[in-house]
Formats: C-alpha cells, structure tokens, sequence
C-alpha cells in the first residue's frame, strides 16, 4: 500500500474515536507544559538572582564589623555586622596596600526625615567618599559628585536619588542647588543619581541620600557610629578573575591591622559578590533540573497512557487488520500504520503542551513579578521528546498488530 494512503487511515483512525484520542494526549500534554513551565520558572528566578546581586554592583567585596558581644558576661551575639570594629583608616589602608582594588569606599548609613520646599520624606542617608560611585557602578545624571576636599572638610553637600527628588521637588524638577534639611540640619542637593530603578530583592535603588562621609557620620548618624568607625567597606576588584585573590589580600591585611592570632575568630567579614551569585545560581539550577526531572516522569505516564490505548485499539481493531493484510496489505505496512498514529497523538499533545508550557510560564513571571524567560531550547526539545516517546511507547502495539495471523484476525468477533 502507498504511505499516503497509510496516512489517510491513521488520520481516519484518530478522527473516528476525538475524545480516546483527545484523552490519550493529555498525559503527553501534562508532562511538556510541565517541563516547560519548570524550566522557565527556574531560568526567570536565576534572572532575578542575577539581577538582584548584580544591583550592588560588579566584581564587588563587601567588608562588614563582625558580631558584637553582650549580656551574659559577653557571651551572646548580637548577629553580624552589629560591631565597631572597621574604621576608616582601614579602608585607606585597603586602598594603599591591596593590589588590584580599583576603589574602596568605606561607609556609614541612617534613616533621616528628609523637608524642602514644604514637602517631607523618610529615607536612608549614606556617609561616602567619592570612590562610591565607581564601587557600586553609580553614574550622575545632572549636578556633580562631592570631591575629596568636600569629604574631608565635612561639607554640608549631598547627592540624591531621582525618587527623593521627586518626592520633595516633584517631576521634572531640577534639584540641583536646592536644600534639604536632612533631620534639623539644611544640605545642599549638588548632584542627582542617575535612576536605577527596583533591585532584584525589589527595594527602591532611587530612594537614598549620599553625603560625605565625615558630615552624615557626625550630623546625621551621631552616637550609633563612634570615632572614625565605619559600617561597611565596599571594595570594587580591577579585575573578575581577580577576585578571590583580592578577597584573600584584604582578609590577610585586615587581621594583620586588628592583630588576630591564628585560628581565632575575624572580627570582620568579607563577602565576594562574585561567588555568592555563582553558588545562588549553581543552586537554582540545580533545583530547575530537579522540578524538571520530576516534570518529566509525566512524559513517561503520557506514554505509557498512549501504548495502552494503542494496545486496546489493536484488540478493537483485529477483523479491520485481518481484512486489510487479506487483500494484500504488508506486516511493514499494518506496523507502519499503527506507529504513526501512536507518534501523531504524541506530537499533537506535545505541541499542545508546549503552547500552554509557555503561556503559564509567562503566566507565573506575572504573577511572581519576575522577568519572563523562555529557554530558546524548550521547543525543539519538547517536540522531539513527544516524537520519541510516541516512537517508544507506541512500539509495542505496532508490533502486536503487525504480528497478528490474517486468518485467525478475520476470525475474531
């Protein structure tokens, strides 16, 4: 018999019985719209990872006060980052003696209730220096960025972000050589930050305050930062391949200057941005090929489902069979038959289930407020995974039919 004509009836065949064929499907579509679905959900979150570690800024080591200790006799710790123990002299220090740093801009922060022009706004004020800007990759979009002489001389300058412009001057309102009282002390607006938007942790990047660093430590921050202690540390690496290295060189020089014995505890802590997202996205997608693996055993029940409905459709179909090899129809041409329409129920719910894979990622980007990622592969895998398994499943029923005796087929009531 010619294919065509094999076709016809394989068509035929799947159009007499729609809701067995319908049903069929189904587990083929399940198991790719899962498949789907879990991969774009995996590739959308490793997005928002990266996006939300890359907001801090790139190749980027944070240096934060290690623990405090009190009560108890100085046994109980009030969690990282609660100490004094960074000051000010370190981070020149990093400046001076670690290669590779390519800026170091040492810290402090506060919330402050910000007034102009009868408006007010609460926000946080970071004390900087001027190498901020370039460690936590920060442009100017108009005014200017306080220098060195105005950092050490403690002006009374600040640089603002477009939220708080916008919130004490409204929109398209230049805030430059404006004043803010920030607290009950009046700054000068000389510069606006460049708008960055929602972080990936969704904080507003646009809603802050820098001043120099001597000015907010001593005006805005006042007694929660003694002497010339700092908060943090940012330090920007020259190089990303660079970073481990200078990760080691500023731990080294730091327990050198606070004079730690070997094997006591530092009472500091440095985290590489670098490595922190490489093992958050190692993570997510070792989870991504978890859900996705268990998304797949759905593929398998599909096929499983589709070999056991091929199988009744033999047994319903036996006269049929036995009639067709009588008048001269070959084993190859029943097995062909029979193959073809296991792989066409399985293609057709694969495509189906791709369709409605993609439309629930987009779907649950939406309403996870996270970006929409479709993995360029998912399509062409997920065809040709529905193909093999109406290949693999559909196998058997092929070869059940295609082995069945003419005579004994035709005898079958």
């Amino acid at each position: 018999m010619r294919r065509i004509d094999l076709i016809g009836f394989a068509a035929g065949a799947i159009a007499a019985h729609p809701m067995r064929s319908a049903l069929t499907s189904l587990g083929v579509v399940i198991g790719v719209a899962a498949v789907v679905m879990m991969t774009s959900i995996g590739l959308g979150a490793q997005q928002r990872v990266t996006s939300a570690i890359g907001g801090l800024g790139s190749n980027l080591l944070i240096v934060s006060p290690g623990a405090s200790r009190g009560g108890g006799g100085g046994f109980v710790s009030q969690g990282a980052g609660s100490g004094m123990s960074l000051t000010q002299d370190d981070a020149e220090a990093i400046a001076r003696e670690v290669d590779g740093a390519a800026a170091v801009a040492p810290t402090v922060r506060g919330g402050a209730q910000l007034a102009a022009e009868g408006a007010n706004w609460q926000t946080r004020v970071e004390g900087v220096t001027p190498d901020y800007l370039t460690a936590r990759d920060l442009t100017i979009a108009s005014g200017r960025m306080f220098d060195d002489a105005e950092a050490r001389q403690g002006r009374k300058v600040i640089v603002i972000g477009p939220s708080v412009a916008t919130a004490l001057f409204g929109e398209n309102v230049d805030a430059v050589g404006k004043r803010i009282r920030v607290g009950s002390v009046p700054f000068e607006v000389i510069g606006v930050l460049t708008s960055r938007g929602q972080s990936g942790f969704g904080q507003d990047q646009d809603d802050i305050v820098l001043g120099p660093l001597q000015a907010v430590r001593s005006r805005v921050v006042g007694r929660r930062v003694q002497g010339d202690n700092v908060q943090t540390i940012y330090v920007k690496g020259a190089s990303a391949d660079d970073m481990d290295r200078l990760q080691e060189d500023v731990s080294n020089l730091l327990r050198q200057r606070h004079r730690i014995r070997a094997g006591a505890d530092d009472d500091f802590s440095v985290q590489n941005m670098a490595s922190i997202m490489e093992a958050m996205q190692a993570s997510v997608k070792t989870f991504t090929s978890l859900l996705a693996a268990v998304a797949a055993v759905s593929l398998v029940v599909g096929g499983v489902g589709i070999m056991n409905i091929m199988l009744v459709a033999v047994t319903e179909r036996t006269r049929e069979i036995g009639l067709r090899m009588a008048v001269g129809a070959r084993r190859n041409d029943v097995l062909f038959q029979f193959a073809l329409e296991a792989v066409t129920l399985s293609v057709i719910g694969g495509a189906i289930g791709l369709l409605v894979g993609l439309g629930g990622g987009v779907l649950m980007a939406k309403l996870g407020d996270w970006p929409v990622a479709i993995a360029t592969w998912s399509i062409p895998v997920s065809l040709g995974f529905s193909l093999l398994v109406g290949l693999v499943f559909g196998a058997y029923p092929s070869w059940r039919a295609a082995r069945l005796d003419p005579i004994e087929a035709l005898r079958r009531e």
